[in-house]
């Protein structure tokens, strides 16, 4: 293939390609960030999946279905149930999706105009504050890692179904 006539001399008059004389290394990964093998497990580590940010848009959405009682705060309700609903979808290996917050609002009768007296106590003690994550991670993640595994894999319509007469077994308070 000939050279434009613009090239410098050299690589008109050369026709072939020459390999550089040093090959670099191949990349690995050697960094202190990288996980080997699966994601670790205990307190605080919190449950790893992908798009979990979008857990907070579907709970948003649904805000204004929430029926809150006393002194509870809608701030409160989403964070506790968000961290429920990110167990949830990182139990199936994927991203949040609107029947993992369902089942977590579902759970605390949060969709329930009437909801249990104890049960109101039982939210009142447990998500007061927690919307302020900077302050109360650890309560928010005790809030998630009460409910029993039992009641994640649960479909929402069986969550429905099982609410409110078994809402002390769905919460794991």
């Amino acid at each position: 293939m000939a050279a434009p006539k613009s090239a410098p001399a050299g690589a008109r008059e050369s026709p072939y390609y020459r390999s550089p004389d040093v090959v670099p290394a191949p990349w690995s990964p050697e960094r202190p960030g990288v996980v080997d093998g699966l994601q670790p497990v205990g307190p605080r580590l919190g449950a790893q999946g992908p798009d979990q940010g979008f857990a907070l848009t579907i709970a948003g959405r649904l805000a204004s279905k929430l029926h809150l009682h006393g002194r509870e705060r809608l701030d409160d309700a989403v964070r506790g149930c968000v961290g429920i609903a990110l167990r949830r979808a990182s139990l199936f290996s994927r991203a949040p999706v609107v029947h993992d917050v369902r089942l977590a609002f579902t759970i605390w009768g949060f969709f329930d105009e009437e909801p249990p007296s104890e049960l109101i106590a039982e939210r009142a003690r447990l998500f007061e504050g927690v919307g302020n994550v900077n302050h109360h991670y650890a309560e928010g993640r005790h809030i998630a890692d009460l409910v029993p595994e039992a009641t994640l894999r649960m479909t929402p319509e069986q969550a429905t179904d099982a609410y409110p007469n078994r809402w002390r077994e769905l919460t794991g308070a």
